[in-house]
């Protein structure tokens, strides 16, 4: 008992003698799929505070696999961090992965969250969610909705609309989020979950018409909008979400000193207005609560997967 207790307080003071150092050369921040836009305003900041670089390294392609499988195998030193979406954690339920997204990592905090749009060509006449409901109701199978591929957040975000109102709504997915919206536009899609950046420029100018968030609270992005909950179904709240994980095994004293440091700069007037630009709001959160908000995430779309058998095309 007394060499563990000793081993213990070896491995603590190691791992607070590593944080104290850390970092003494670059970061990669790992970013697949979605834009980089987000990880390198952060890493700018970091750069500025520590001293040195964060690169940024885009590694698209396998829905988002490729990416988390190269951060999971790296060494856990805090040099290797993944800019985890809501993707990461649908593809457990829709790939045969090689690693596991609890297992395998540890999480540093939630950065930012997005909602997401739901929007009609103005074609389709439904004015609000009800509408919607309605009309899909009254001819099942008919309405065509659009995604930017099987597995996406949107995609899911609408098999669980479609079963949380009981409607039938036919799935069209896209190789790109900007194919699909363009198709809605055009009127060739009649439904889409946009991601908020993407579609509320086409809904300013009238070239959709948007008719409420997917978040349990209104969107300062879209203060007009109502929210798909207050519009009847109050369970809905689905959101694009962005934050940072690091491979398993990191020392705990290096993931808090990350974390204070990006909550810190989540904080900065110019940080938030950048974010803000983007069409994310700044969230900031402890790695717990990352940690929680992932399994979560893990097994509501195990479920809705499950549900819709959905599958990638």
């Amino acid at each position: 008992m007394k060499a563990a207790s000793l081993l213990f307080v070896a491995l603590a003071l190691a791992g607070n003698a590593l944080a104290q150092s850390y970092p003494t050369k670059p970061i990669r921040v790992i970013v697949g799929p979605g834009p980089d836009s987000l990880a390198r305003v952060i890493g700018q900041q970091i750069t500025l505070a520590w001293g040195q670089p964060v690169v940024v390294d885009q590694r698209g392609g396998g829905g988002g696999t490729i990416s988390a499988e190269a951060v999971a195998r790296a060494a856990p030193d805090g040099y290797t961090l993944l800019l985890a979406t809501g993707t990461h954690t649908i593809n457990p339920s829709m790939y045969k992965i090689s690693y596991d997204m609890v297992r395998d990592f540890a999480p540093v905090t939630l950065l930012a969250s997005t909602p997401f749009v739901l929007a009609v060509n103005p074609s389709v006449p439904a004015a609000s969610v009800a509408e919607l409901i309605r009309l899909a109701k009254a001819k099942p199978g008919t309405l065509n909705y659009g995604s930017g591929g099987s597995g996406t957040p949107p995609h899911l975000a609408t098999e669980l609309f479609k079963a949380t109102a009981g409607v039938d709504m036919v799935h069209v997915p896209y190789k790109t989020v900007a194919a699909a919206i363009a198709d809605l536009v055009a009127g060739r899609l009649q439904v889409m979950f946009t991601v908020g950046p993407a579609g509320l420029p086409q809904i300013q100018a009238g070239r959709l018409r948007g008719l409420a968030v997917s978040t349990a609270k209104r969107s300062a992005f879209a203060p007009d909008l109502p929210t798909v909950a207050e519009s009847g179904l109050p369970s809905f709240d689905v959101f694009g979400w962005n934050g940072v994980l690091a491979p398993a095994g990191t020392p705990a004293p290096v993931i808090a000193k990350l974390q204070g440091e990006m909550v810190k700069a989540l904080k900065l007037p110019e940080v938030r207005e950048r974010i803000a630009g983007f069409g994310f709001e700044p969230v900031g959160s402890t790695p717990e609560e990352f940690g929680e908000f992932v399994k979560a995430d893990i097994a509501r779309w195990a479920k809705v997967v499950k549900e819709s058998g959905a599958r990638v095309e």
